[in-house]
């Protein structure tokens, strides 16, 4: 008799997740705001993992006991910010079980009509893991106050032709202000940051003395994100706070610079040495070292026999 896999439930509804949770209806189908400071929300009533069909900012006011950040722990008793998007399997965890706060839930349909349909797709911290939440200052965290206060009056005052554009600002601003606040904190984590470098060094340099990429292929933002304990949008967004550039560009640095040295101190051919680098076509290597270099491989091979 085969085995079933149990399938993940999909939650498609504002009402349903307020019945999930034994809470009166939405005021408005399309957007909540559930509110953990007024009164006690009891989140275990959800699945233990659903795939939702909305964006989510919770807003942790209170955080129960120590937060894993990267490969550390920290305490983060003012509060922090995490986001999901659409169709994302999101799972409960214990780090949040004696936590209070707010959560801000939109469905897609309601951004329908205004820009931020489109732009919200550039916020990459929607993509980015429970252990790589925004953490608030005490300033920053009474900023977020302020917004989400706004949203909650503007959802249980009497509604209007105006509401749904200042709701619709109002959420706007509070993915601007996080913007702003994730790059402090990429600066100012100083504890998971200061290493960071050197250990995506480290991990490029024995990629390749391992030979790697003639198993594997050209190192990929995926495998660096996944040796480094992080989401690969978080990975990248780190780096480019740091050096300017996101994790493919130092991808494609580690290529140039390991090409330059087989093409200069070796007899290896040029399709020869797009293969020891991972490339599966030779023409892909040469298009890539052509735009980094302004040369050939030819032309920069040629120049040192």
């Amino acid at each position: 008799m085969k085995s079933e896999t149990a399938k993940v439930p999909n939650l498609e509804s504002i009402p349903e997740i307020h019945r999930m949770l034994g809470l009166p209806g939405p005021v408005h189908p399309l957007i909540t705001l559930l509110d953990g400071t007024r009164e006690q929300i009891d989140f275990s009533r959800l699945p233990v993992s659903y795939v939702s069909r909305f964006y989510k900012a919770s807003f942790i006011t209170k955080l129960g006991g120590k937060f894993q950040y990267g490969q550390g722990y920290y305490d983060f008793d003012e509060g922090s910010l995490l986001f999901t998007a659409p169709n994302q399997l999101i799972g409960s965890t214990e780090s949040y079980k004696d936590s209070i706060g707010y959560s801000l839930i939109v469905h897609p349909d309601f951004l329908q009509g205004y820009p931020l349909a489109k732009k919200i797709k550039n916020y990459g911290f929607f993509s980015y893991g429970s252990n790589e939440a925004l953490h608030l200052s005490e300033p920053e965290r009474a900023t977020m106050q302020a917004i989400y206060t706004i949203i909650q009056q503007e959802l249980h005052s009497r509604i209007d032709d105006f509401s749904h554009e200042v709701i619709i600002a109002q959420f706007e601003l509070l993915l601007s202000y996080a913007k702003r606040f994730y790059k402090r904190q990429f600066l100012t984590r100083q504890a998971v940051t200061s290493d960071l470098l050197q250990q995506l060094e480290e991990l490029l340099n024995t990629y390749f003395e391992e030979e790697k990429p003639l198993t594997q292929g050209v190192p990929t933002v995926q495998y660096l994100a996944e040796n480094l304990h992080y989401t690969p949008n978080y990975l990248s967004d780190m780096l480019r706070s740091l050096t300017g550039l996101n994790a493919q560009q130092h991808i494609h640095q580690k290529l140039i610079e390991k090409s330059k040295e087989l093409l200069s101190t070796t007899h290896l051919t040029i399709s020869e040495v797009a293969y020891q680098l991972g490339f599966e076509h030779p023409q892909s290597f040469s298009r890539l070292f052509k735009i980094k270099t302004q040369l050939s491989p030819v032309q920069f091979k040629a120049a040192f026999n």
